[in-house]
């Protein structure tokens, strides 16, 4: 009898001890996913963001559907160059010149799970209220275009653009001629894809004047990370704009 009563008090202490063990199990699957979660909205918001290119304003140095991975710490940490390619919420007005391709909208599901991914940094639910574009002026450069070679030239120095895309035979950085001054806390960005770019150019007459105020800056694209065949590094080109004096800002 005795043997017999041990062994029926054991097992029920075995039971509640595997579902003790089920329930600090679950507990700590729990903690984790909460702090993976808040450390990646944390880096999301102060660190890194991704977004996706809805057009070809930047080909042939991003293509359609490309994703970027932006540094969040330009330009209020790290200061902006000329020559960055840079995301920037639309400062009123820009998205309705830009051409957008066709895109099936995504399934509930879908909508879902970029939303969940968007809020910790690695969904582009957010792409579509933004503009991607390379960084020409920075404030108090003087700009313009084009001289009898066709380049640009910032600060009066010529400038040879390596990564634009023109049509054969075109040598003109732009198909309309310009000269502007960048005002304070402001910069002026042209697309790569130069002849198909609804950039500072064509913005004049909404609210920035088509000036991109800091303050709308996201930050610099980085990296292509999507689609992994076309995973690089983004050149900002230093030597492009390596003759060009500084002005005060």
């Amino acid at each position: 009898m005795t043997d017999t009563t041990e062994g029926e008090t054991r097992r029920p202490r075995s039971a509640k001890k595997a579902r003790n063990g089920v329930l600090t199990f679950l507990r700590d699957l729990v903690i984790i996913f909460i702090a993976a979660l808040l450390v990646s909205f944390l880096v999301k918001t102060f660190l890194i963001r991704s977004f996706y290119i809805p057009s070809a304003s930047m080909q042939n140095t991003l293509q359609i559907n490309d994703r970027v991975i932006v540094n969040e710490l330009v330009p209020d940490t790290v200061a902006l160059k000329r020559g960055d390619v840079v995301v920037f919420k639309d400062p009123g007005g820009w998205l309705s010149g830009e051409q957008l391709p066709n895109v099936t909208p995504a399934s509930p599901v879908g909508k879902a799970a970029d939303w969940l991914l968007t809020q910790v940094g690695l969904g582009t639910g957010d792409s579509d209220d933004h503009l991607i574009k390379r960084v020409i002026g920075l404030p108090g450069d003087e700009v313009e275009c084009c001289n009898d070679l066709g380049q640009m030239s910032v600060n009066g120095v010529p400038i040879t653009e390596p990564y634009l895309k023109l049509p054969a035979g075109d040598t003109r950085a732009s198909l309309t001629d310009f000269s502007v001054t960048v005002p304070k806390g402001t910069i002026w960005v042209m697309g790569d894809n130069r002849n198909d770019s609804k950039d500072s150019r064509y913005n004049g007459d909404t609210p920035s004047k088509g000036f991109v105020p800091l303050s709308d800056v996201t930050g610099r694209a980085f990296v292509i990370s999507w689609p992994a065949s076309r995973w690089e590094w983004l050149d900002d080109h230093p030597e492009v704009f390596a003759g060009v004096e500084e002005r005060d800002r």
